[in-house]
């Protein structure tokens, strides 16, 4: 006896259902791709983006789809329905829609945990988010197998059906790739983008299912959750939330206290990147080493001296070096241009002959061939330093761009009583710029400068040379110099090839959480 087929669904081959079933196909593989890469953008304020996190994001994703795969088969067996296949659908883009939403609470315990250094929490909150994230692709991980086994009419037919349906998936994958990266993102921001491409899975579920309310009422809060704003000002303790912008990169909002202090902080907020202070061009913070440092550069106090500021974020250092030496010629080198507009905006980032780039550290530096007295690197995606920045062949290219008398001040940050970090870089300064040439300052316990010098001039002794400067920045130099000392040995010698920077990063976090050191 043949089963009657309901009203609302077409008939098991029919054109209508062929349509229907490549339709779906391709949405859902746009959603998986779309939101794979909207959930590292979701992880990466809070984790970074290092290769560690994508690899997590990457193999959550393929766990879960093989899972999915295998659930699929199984349940396209017992319930061969377009029914069945579209409330699968419809289950994954509302779980999708708020993956966005249910995440925070899990990246904000992260943070807290990343702050106190409890690896074991930080650990499970990672987990628990990957987790969100799995739960809707495992499910449309099923719609594979079980639109083959719906689309098939011949077992003779089983290989040009899986293949074609394979084909559809892997363009919608596409798709679903370059439009999340290129254009949503970019455009409405990674909530957004994860609500359209649940938005799209369930308006292709809807013509499949027998009681289409529950389609209806998912799409129109989708609907209404598009058009709501995105922004939310976060609350900081003592402080107010003056501007807050979701950037290209990253996450950036600018904070100002009662006495008119602004600090910039990005992504996850465990760090400042910048800070202002009316009145006051230093900051009692590491970036007053890095305004010192300057100063053991024979060319610095030139005519015309030149810096390159690789990583100049809102321009602090920038800022006080255009004041106490006005005649120098200023590269700051952000990646993100909304940074030093915010710059510009906030932080009085206005030294007179301050030029700004929105590039990236080493291309900017490979492009721009002239000569530099001092080179200024302080770029992080914290914790993490990135790697191409650390390694011989950038160092090399760092020496190459250094005038005669130059030196290179590198920002190093490292959790307290964790020298890992500082000893690779040293060793890998040292290949380049000679054993006797590296220095370092240990200007936090969280922060130490390192310095490495073109010549055999003991920098210590030249900045102790430079009188006459303004009492404040005076008294500034001569600390840094009485701090200079060698560099520590014993690190490896980081190469493009081989530069474990989050590796290290992670194992000193590690050590730090297991020894209960803060």
């Amino acid at each position: 006896m043949i089963s009657p087929v309901t009203p609302t669904e077409a008939p098991a081959h029919s054109p209508r259902r062929g349509l229907l079933l490549e339709a779906t196909v391709f949405v859902v593989g746009m959603g998986t791709l779309g939101a794979e890469i909207a959930a590292a953008r979701l992880l990466a304020p809070w984790f970074g983006a290092s290769t560690i996190v994508w690899a997590n994001t990457i193999a959550t994703v393929l766990v879960a789809l093989s899972i999915g795969y295998a659930l699929g088969g199984r349940w396209a067996d017992r319930h061969p329905t377009m029914a069945g296949l579209s409330r699968i659908v419809l289950i994954a883009a509302a779980l999708l829609a708020v993956v966005p939403y249910v995440s925070d609470p899990f990246l904000r315990l992260s943070v807290t945990a990343f702050d106190r250094l409890s690896l074991g929490t930080f650990a499970g909150s990672l987990v628990g988010v990957s987790v969100l994230v799995a739960v809707p692709l495992l499910l449309l991980g099923m719609v594979s197998p079980y639109a083959v086994r719906l689309k098939l009419d011949r077992v003779s037919d089983t290989g040009k059906t899986a293949g074609r349906l394979s084909s559809i998936a892997t363009v919608g994958s596409l798709v679903g790739t370059f439009g999340a990266a290129l254009l949503l993102i970019p455009l409405v921001g990674t909530r957004r983008t994860f609500l359209i491409y649940a938005l799209a899975l369930a308006l292709v579920a809807l013509p499949g299912l027998n009681r289409r309310w529950p389609g209806f009422v998912t799409v129109a809060v989708m609907a209404v959750l598009l058009v709501l704003p995105t922004g939310i000002v976060k609350v900081a303790a003592g402080r107010a939330v003056i501007e807050e912008r979701e950037t290209e990169y990253q996450y950036a909002r600018v904070l100002e206290d009662g006495s008119g202090t602004r600090t910039l902080e990005l992504n996850e907020g465990q760090a400042v990147h910048s800070v202002y202070r009316p009145g006051t061009y230093l900051t009692d913070l590491y970036y007053d080493e890095l305004v010192a440092l300057p100063f053991a550069s024979s060319g610095f106090m030139g005519a015309r001296p030149r810096v390159a500021i690789l990583g100049n974020a809102a321009g602090t250092t920038a800022r006080a070096i255009g004041h106490f030496a006005p005649a120098t010629r200023i590269s700051g080198v952000e990646i993100d241009p909304v940074v030093t507009a915010l710059g510009r905006e906030y932080f009085d980032m206005s030294a007179p002959h301050l030029t700004t780039y929105a590039d990236d550290a080493r291309p900017w530096l490979r492009k721009h061939r002239t000569r530099q007295d001092v080179i200024v690197i302080d770029a992080y995606r914290q914790p993490y330093i990135p790697f191409y920045l650390t390694t011989r062949e950038f160092f090399s290219l760092v020496r190459d761009r250094l005038a005669p008398g130059g030196i290179v001040a590198v920002n190093v940050g490292h959790p307290v009583d964790s020298p890992d970090l500082e000893k690779a870089l040293a060793a890998t300064m040292r290949a380049v710029f000679g054993a006797d040439r590296v220095f370092r300052d240990p200007a936090e316990p969280t922060n130490t400068m390192l310095l490495a010098t073109t010549t055999d001039e003991d920098p210590a002794q030249t900045l102790r040379s430079r009188t006459g400067l303004p009492a404040d920045l005076q008294a500034t130099v001569t600390a840094t110099a009485d701090r200079l000392a060698p560099a520590l040995r014993g690190g490896p010698v980081y190469t493009d090839d081989r530069a474990p920077v989050e590796w290290l990063v992670d194992l000193s976090l590690a050590d730090v959480a297991r020894t209960g050191n803060r």
